[in-house]
């Protein structure tokens, strides 16, 4: 979990009937992160509008053994990082695989889409704009159902919900501010 430094690049610039639709000026985002404790950093990117390029959401994780950067287009696989390799060999596309077979029978197709519609289409907005956060929806709703029935602490838990969520919305005060260093509050770290 992170106790994150960032330094944040804010571009704001046209469309500004997309503003208020995304409630933010920035077109693009790109947050940098120091893990505490850690030899990882990541840098989170996200472009929405009036950029010429496909929206994006992305996360790189950089690490001295093994790093991993999110496609620059979309559908391409992620490219997998190993250290002390020749160089030629370093980097790796991989296909991130579905998960879907850890979740019950009933919700295992929310993980890809085509299920909201029943024709096999992919129409439901987390799906058709591009993002669908890789088929995590289902498994975090079922994680916390699980929970709820066996009283039994989960990934994530209220604390690290807190940070998670906190990372973005720090990082976006970040580029309000011109990029000034942000910490996340002692409360969102595990203890």
């Amino acid at each position: 979990m992170p106790q994150i430094n960032f330094a944040i690049v804010g571009l704001g610039f046209g469309a500004e009937e997309m503003h208020a639709c995304h409630g933010s000026t920035f077109a693009v985002e790109s947050c940098h992160i120091k893990f505490k404790d850690s030899d990882l950093s990541a840098q989170l990117h996200r472009s929405l509008f009036d950029v010429a390029r496909q929206y994006r959401e992305s996360f790189e994780v950089y690490g001295t053994k093994k790093s991993v950067e999110w496609p620059l287009v979309e559908h391409d696989p992620l490219v997998v990082h190993t250290a002390k390799l020749p160089e030629p060999e370093i980097p790796k596309d991989v296909t991130c695989p579905d998960f879907a077979h850890y979740l019950p029978k009933e919700i295992q197709a929310f993980t890809t889409g085509g299920v909201y519609g029943g024709d096999g289409k992919e129409d439901h907005l987390s799906f058709t704009q591009g993002g669908g956060h890789g088929g995590s929806h289902p498994h975090l709703t079922h994680q916390f159902i699980q929970m709820l029935k066996s009283g039994d602490d989960a990934y994530p838990n209220a604390v690290e919900s807190a940070n998670i969520t906190c990372t973005g919305i720090l990082a976006h005060e970040s580029a309000l501010k011109g990029g000034e260093i942000v910490h996340l509050p002692a409360w969102t770290h595990r203890a």
